[in-house]
């Protein structure tokens, strides 16, 4: 009997340890799985990255999306959305902005005070209208000095005639839009304006630099609406007529010619063009460039310099073409002349997004950054200013409205 009441005790001790034994390891499992499900530092760090990365993301989409060439029924609320997505970011998520077009600078970089300019995009405009057309630029200080120089010089010397404004380039007119708040209008807006004021003489200035795909393109456009207006004229670009080959020149090329060399020797300090090739220093005129037949006209602007004795006046272009304008070719020509400075200034109506990225940026394929780093050329400066800011270009196109009036 006391045997089997000891074994039985035994037996109860033993399950009790075991119970206890069972209880414990489950707590201590349990505590174990609980410490593994509290989120860590890194992990809080890392949400809060990819909260950061999918704002930014949305924003360069909606950036992205206004970023085109034509105008729809949305483009308004579309410019309201991009705007306000980026203005909804921290500091932090701007930086991490990027898409296809979309980086941080599309709304980030001052360029200057939009509130400057005039859109010229105003009724009321009478039955004789004077429609100065231009691609346009997002940068506002050179809208101003440039674009709005040539129109308000145009306005003055025609007072009896309404100046209004049309740009070609879509994407610059909603970057303004959305950034500025400042609505310019496209070619069919401008037109359609025109015509719905009853204008009835109709005069296009354009202000590109040639007969390139830009001014083929405003033409088409023009031509759409000629039956709406009892006379519609279209004036030259600054350079005039193309020519046959690189050897054609004429009075525009000579004017722009001029006007552009001295501005620029002015700007660098110089008394003379001579003075400056004394000092071992040449220019260089930078146009945009293009694979149109009208490239030929940079061609014909450094025989025009020839023309003129400007020995150290060299013609580049952005797009390299045609091939004697690229970067390599012009540094090539000034180390063969033994030029050991250079002073690069646009040859381009507007000083806008080539002229500060794609001449004088940062980046290694600017045209500064290679004259630089070429060993060949000892010195190099950038001069960040449009024709069309030059009193005696704005000259040439009041000449060419004068022109259109009275052919």
């Amino acid at each position: 009997m006391k045997k089997k009441l000891l074994a039985v005790l035994l037996a109860g001790t033993m399950g009790a340890s075991a119970l206890l034994a069972g209880c414990s390891n489950g707590a201590e499992k349990n505590q174990t799985e609980d410490v593994s499900q509290v989120p860590s530092e890194s992990d809080d760090a890392e949400d809060e990255e990819d909260a950061d990365q999918k704002a930014a993301d949305e924003a360069a989409a909606l950036i992205d999306a206004i970023y085109v060439q034509k105008r729809t029924d949305q483009t308004d609320e579309q410019c309201a959305q991009a705007k306000a997505a980026w203005d909804a970011l921290t500091d932090e998520q701007k930086a991490l902005v990027e898409g296809e077009f979309a980086d941080p600078d599309y709304f980030g970089r001052d360029t200057g005070d939009a509130s400057k300019d005039d859109p010229r995009n105003q009724d009321g405009i009478g039955e004789k209208e004077i429609l100065v057309v231009s691609f346009g630029t997002s940068f506002n200080d050179s809208r101003v000095s440039d674009i709005k120089g040539i129109e308000d010089a145009v306005q003055k010397a025609y007072p009896d005639w309404s100046v209004r404004r049309a740009f070609t380039a879509q994407i610059i007119i909603n970057h303004i839009q959305a950034r500025d708040g400042e609505r310019i209008d496209n070619m069919d807006q401008a037109l359609e304006r025109a015509a719905e004021n009853g204008v009835k003489e109709l005069i296009v200035q354009p202000t590109h630099l040639m007969h390139g795909a830009e001014y083929d393109e405003l033409t088409e456009a023009v031509d759409a609406y000629r039956d709406r207006f009892e006379s519609v004229k279209i004036a030259e670009p600054l350079l005039g007529e193309v020519g046959a080959d690189a050897s054609a020149v004429n009075d525009d090329k000579k004017e722009v010619a001029k006007a552009a060399v001295q501005a620029a020797v002015a700007e660098a300090g110089y008394g003379s063009l001579k003075e400056a090739k004394e000092d071992g220093t040449a220019f260089v005129l930078l146009g945009h460039g293009t694979s149109h037949t009208a490239k030929v006209s940079y061609s014909q602007m450094q025989t025009q310099m020839q023309d003129l004795g400007y020995e150290n006046v060299f013609i580049g272009t952005v797009e390299g073409e045609p091939e004697e304008t690229s970067c390599e070719a012009v540094i090539q020509a000034l180390a063969k002349a033994g030029y050991q400075k250079a002073v690069l200034r646009p040859l381009m109506v507007v000083a806008g997004d080539h002229a500060n990225n794609d001449m004088a940026g940062e980046q290694e394929d600017s045209w500064v950054r290679m004259f630089q780093s070429s060993g060949k050329i000892e010195s190099t400066d950038a001069q960040i200013m449009g024709l069309g800011a030059v009193e005696e270009i704005q000259q040439i196109y009041i000449r060419h409205v004068a022109d259109a009036m009275e052919n």
